[in-house]
């Protein structure tokens, strides 16, 4: 139904209320003073609906509408009840005021409805525009950052190929020099493939997963590296886990990232738990080491892609761990430990999102 139509609508139903309260007047017989009374009020629904629907206009028109209809009946029906017939053109009166009173009412409401939905346009284009914004300041950082962690391997390459190109360096320079530019080389790819898995994630392949088993292999996976710093590996599961709906190799490399992340914060050796429990209608799988912990003022900063407080770090790992689990419809979170280390905890749901 299109605009017009509405409106022709919408005067229909005000001539009908009118017509049908008129007729209501001229069929009823003048000993039922009440129903005449009720007859009377009803004119208010059609003047009140007509000011609202139209404005102080519309509302006018009904209410001479309605007067015209009802004066007849006045001067046929009452003429020899002065007092009565006094009453009831006092009441047309009051047609006219409750008409002008409920348009400008209206008119206002409208005026202050037309205001706030300009408010409310001007404020969502003004959202998207910081949106924009941010989305190019993340593009800079982004950038800048991908610039600054490329160049070094770049600078390092460059440097062993200069001394490699030289004729008298000496065999043992040269194997040297190449493992730094295998190394480099290396880390370049770790790197690339890191950004990729942050700028193009892959969507998980949910199919049920059993958070003990995925805990086994992240040990099974981490052995070697917390052997060589003298870390113990502990895991804790709660008995009788359900089982979650999560891509486990997805969820293998978020709580292998942060094992590894935790070996490396213990040089000097500690132990690392890896548990998992139900928590919050779902299941709460935390890595809890005994290392260096991350300083207060960089808390905020862990999750953020390229930021990194190790040498030869990257500072994508935690990035691309908290989009998987985001993926999955769970939260990652980081705190520091009342005596020493670092516990991060992932909450995933137990039914898919």
């Amino acid at each position: 139904m299109n605009a017009e139509s509405r409106v022709r609508l919408r005067a229909a139903l005000v001539f009908i209320g009118i017509a049908g309260t008129s007729a209501g007047h001229y069929l009823t017989p003048p000993e039922h003073l009440l129903w005449h009374n009720v007859f009377q009020r009803l004119y208010y629904l059609p003047i009140v609906y007509a000011a609202i629907q139209f404005g102080t206009p519309g509302g006018l028109i009904a209410a001479a509408v309605s007067a015209v209809s009802y004066i007849p009946h006045i001067v046929f029906t009452w003429r020899g009840w002065q007092h009565y017939s006094a009453h009831q053109y006092a009441e047309i009166v009051l047609f006219f005021l409750v008409a002008a009173v409920t348009g400008v009412l209206a008119e206002r409401s409208r005026r202050r409805e037309r205001e706030l939905r300009r408010v409310y346009q001007e404020l969502e284009n003004s959202v998207e525009q910081l949106r924009r914004a941010d989305r190019f300041s993340a593009i800079g950082q982004l950038s800048a950052a991908l610039a600054h962690e490329i160049r070094n391997p770049l600078a390092a390459i460059e440097g062993a190929a200069g001394i490699l190109a030289q004729p008298a360096t000496p065999p043992e320079m040269r194997e040297e020099f190449l493992a730094i530019v295998r190394k480099e080389c290396q880390r370049l790819n770790r790197l690339l493939g890191q950004l990729l898995d942050f700028a193009r994630p892959r969507p998980p392949e949910r199919r049920p997963v059993e958070i003990g088993q995925i805990l086994e292999n992240v040990v099974g996976l981490s052995r070697h590296s917390a052997e060589k710093n003298g870390v113990r590996l502990r895991t804790a599961v709660a008995p009788g886990l359900p089982p979650l709906v999560a891509d486990a190799e997805q969820l293998t490399q978020v709580v292998l990232n942060l094992a590894i992340n935790a070996v490396q914060a213990m040089p000097q050796g500690g132990e690392l738990l890896l548990s998992a429990s139900r928590h919050d209608g779902g299941v709460i799988i935390q890595v809890r080491d005994q290392g260096e912990g991350v300083p207060p003022e960089h808390m905020d900063k862990i999750f953020d892609p390229f930021f990194t407080t190790k040498a030869d770090g990257t500072g994508l790992g935690l990035a691309v761990a908290q989009q998987i689990v985001t993926q999955h419809g769970g939260r990652i979170e980081a705190r520091r430990n009342a005596d020493r280390g670092m516990t991060f905890a992932i909450w995933l749901p137990l039914e898919s999102r």
